[in-house]
């Protein structure tokens, strides 16, 4: 049921991901230029691009979770893989943060650098309740 409460969680993904990544900043570079999701998608390093990418991957699964509420154990597999790829994004992202050059001085950090943790809280908290509603209709199934 697109209803329930993982419904909420998987859109909240869905709208972290491809949308407020969109809005926010991740750092600013040396000549204090604001990178954010275009700058990095138009990069020369295939890292960076690839950085940009898997958010809009995130999002994209999240969205294709939500849709497949009938089959719960896909749902959960999905958002398994979904949390992996944000494992592997946040790992890039603090990777590439703590390499930047020019950190002699303060240098600023963006917001958008750390939507993946907030991802990952969320599709873990989707996987607890869609693991609950599995269990539920497991056991009304088993009074049948």
């Amino acid at each position: 049921m697109i209803q329930r409460i993982q419904s909420i969680y998987l859109v909240l993904v869905s709208v972290l991901s491809g949308g407020l990544v969109l809005i926010f900043d991740f750092w600013k570079n040396e000549n204090n230029q604001s990178v954010d999701i275009w700058t990095l998608l138009e990069h020369q390093d295939y890292l960076l691009k690839s950085v940009s990418i898997a958010f809009f991957l995130v999002a994209l699964l999240a969205f294709i979770s939500l849709m497949s509420f009938k089959h719960r154990i896909l749902q959960i597999n999905l958002n398994r893989f979904n949390i992996l790829i944000n494992l592997i994004l946040l790992g890039l992202l603090v990777y590439h943060l703590l390499n930047l050059s020019g950190e002699t001085m303060v240098s600023e950090k963006g917001i958008g650098s750390f939507l993946p943790l907030a991802s990952i809280v969320l599709l873990l908290f989707a996987n607890l309740a869609i693991q609950k509603d599995e269990k539920l209709v497991k056991s009304v199934d088993r009074l049948r």
